[in-house]
C-alpha cells in the first residue's frame, strides 16, 4: 500500500453566505482544553460562546439548533473543527449547556449563518463532496513517499483531498507529529487514512491515543508494516 507524508503550508481565503445552513451533530470541548490556543490565536474558554467549523471564516456568527428541544444558541467561530467525519460543529461547554446536550455529549444540530463576519467576500461558496470550497484556494505542498515503521494513530479516513489537506495542517501545527496519509482504494473509489505519529513502541502509541481520543473518539493505533 503506498504511503505519503504531505508537508505543506497554504494561502486560503473563504467566504460565508448569510443564511447559509447545515444539518448534523455537535460536540463540545473536553474541560482540558481550557485556557489552549484556538485555530485563530484565542484562548479558549468554557464560558464564551465559541465554536469550532472546519470550514467557516473565523469571526462568523452562527444559530445552532438542538433539534431535538429546539433550543438555540449564537456562537462565534474562533477555532477548526471537529475532525470527526460525522460531526459539523465543536461548542464552547456553556453552548452546550444552553443547547442541554451536555450529558448526552452529542446532539443532533441545524446551523445557521447569521453574519458572515469579516471573512465575507463577493465570492459563492461551494459544495463539493459535503465539504466547502471557495473559488480561491491556493495550496503549496510538497510529498514524499515512504515506507514507515513502527505505529501510529489514525483519525480517520476521508475522501476530500481538500478537507485532508485543511486538517493535515491543523493537526501538524497542534500535535506538532509527522502527519502520514495512507492512499487505499475501495471498491474503485479512493480514500485517505489520515495517520499521526511515528512511533517506535505501541505503548507510546496508546499514550498519544488516549491525549487524542478527547478530540477524536474514533482514533486508533496502526502498524504501519502490516498496512
Amino acid at each position: 500500500m503506498r504511503k505519503l507524508v504531505f508537508s505543506f503550508s497554504f494561502f486560503l481565503i473563504c467566504s460565508a453566505v448569510a443564511g447559509q445552513t447545515q444539518t448534523g451533530k455537535a460536540s463540545f470541548y473536553a474541560d482540558r482544553y481550557e485556557g489552549m490556543p484556538t485555530a485563530s490565536g484565542e484562548k479558549y474558554r468554557h464560558h464564551k460562546l465559541t465554536a469550532a467549523h472546519k470550514t467557516l471564516p473565523f469571526g462568523t456568527r452562527v444559530r445552532v439548533t438542538n433539534v431535538n428541544n429546539s433550543e438555540s444558541v449564537e456562537v462565534v467561530i474562533n477555532d477548526r473543527g471537529p475532525y470527526v467525519e460525522d460531526r459539523i460543529i465543536d461548542l464552547s461547554k456553556s453552548a452546550a449547556e444552553k443547547l442541554g446536550f451536555v450529558n448526552q455529549g452529542l446532539a443532533e444540530i441545524t446551523l445557521e449563518v447569521i453574519d458572515a463576519g469579516d471573512g465575507k467576500t463577493s465570492d459563492p461558496i461551494k459544495t463539493v463532496d459535503h465539504v466547502m470550497v471557495d473559488d480561491k484556494e491556493f495550496y503549496d505542498f510538497k510529498i514524499s513517499r515512504l515506507s514507515p515503521k513502527g505505529f501510529g494513530v489514525q483519525i480517520g479516513t476521508y475522501q476530500e483531498l481538500v478537507n485532508l489537506m485543511r486538517l493535515s495542517d491543523n493537526l501538524k501545527n497542534s500535535y506538532k507529529k509527522e502527519v502520514t496519509v495512507q492512499v487505499k482504494i475501495i471498491k474503485g473509489i479512493k480514500y485517505y487514512g489520515l495517520i499521526l505519529g511515528h512511533f517506535s513502541n505501541r505503548p507510546k502509541a496508546e499514550q498519544f491515543m488516549m491525549d487524542l481520543r478527547q478530540k477524536f473518539p474514533d482514533a486508533f493505533i496502526v502498524e504501519y508494516n502490516r498496512l
